[in-house]
């Protein structure tokens, strides 16, 4: 029997294949199984990335006995369901920023982690890049004092395209949960859970 994490992955996207990249470089952990909403998706992403297991829709990937965990990088607005589906088969998830659309879903699927034991977590990867990792460091001995900041920043604008998940509202889609979700990720490893939320913007 293989020591090594039996990885799953949700979705066939331009995440996917840099999770399965990534995947590639680590000792422990393998791909064996790959889910999509179309054979012919999953087919091609298996060919890719050598996955035996290739499966139609997320089900069977949920339910695959060779799975040890999933990563979830399908549309936002996917998210918590499929991530629910996977913890209802006893799988641990790794799930694709933003974890789900809103605070009930977040709470619905921590809820349901927590009451079955499950590992569960975000794949907020800027909380690992080394040079963040030493500011956490930093911030616990109180090297730079207590810090009463943060200026963020940083966006892109695509071209448009209602199609275009960004711009579609029912995927999920907004600055918001897509570019911002960093911004209140670093926020909230620094000062912790916000007392007040105020927003301003212009349409």
């Amino acid at each position: 029997m293989s020591n090594k994490i039996r990885w799953g992955i949700l979705g066939t996207g331009r995440m996917a294949s840099d999770f399965a990249t990534g995947l590639t470089k680590v000792n422990d952990a393998e791909l064996v199984a790959i889910g999509s909403r179309t054979r012919d998706s999953a087919l091609r992403f298996a060919k890719k990335f050598n996955v035996p297991d290739v499966h139609e829709g997320y089900k069977n990937v949920a339910k695959d006995e060779n799975v040890d965990v999933v990563y979830i990088a399908t549309p936002h607005n996917s998210h918590k369901d499929n991530a629910i589906l996977c913890l209802e088969n006893g799988k641990a998830v790794l799930c694709e920023k933003p974890f789900t659309i809103n605070a009930e879903e977040a709470e619905m699927v921590i809820n349901l982690a927590r009451s079955n034991n499950i590992f569960l977590m975000e794949a907020m990867w800027t909380r690992y890049i080394p040079a963040v990792v030493k500011l956490r460091e930093l911030l616990d001995k109180q090297v730079i004092g207590n810090v009463q900041l943060m200026l963020a920043g940083g966006a892109f604008i695509p071209e448009f395209d209602p199609e275009f998940y960004l711009f579609n509202y029912e995927l999920g889609g907004g600055v918001l949960l897509d570019a911002g979700v960093y911004l209140v990720s670093m926020a909230s490893m620094i000062f912790g859970a916000p007392d007040k939320i105020l927003a301003m913007g212009q349409l």
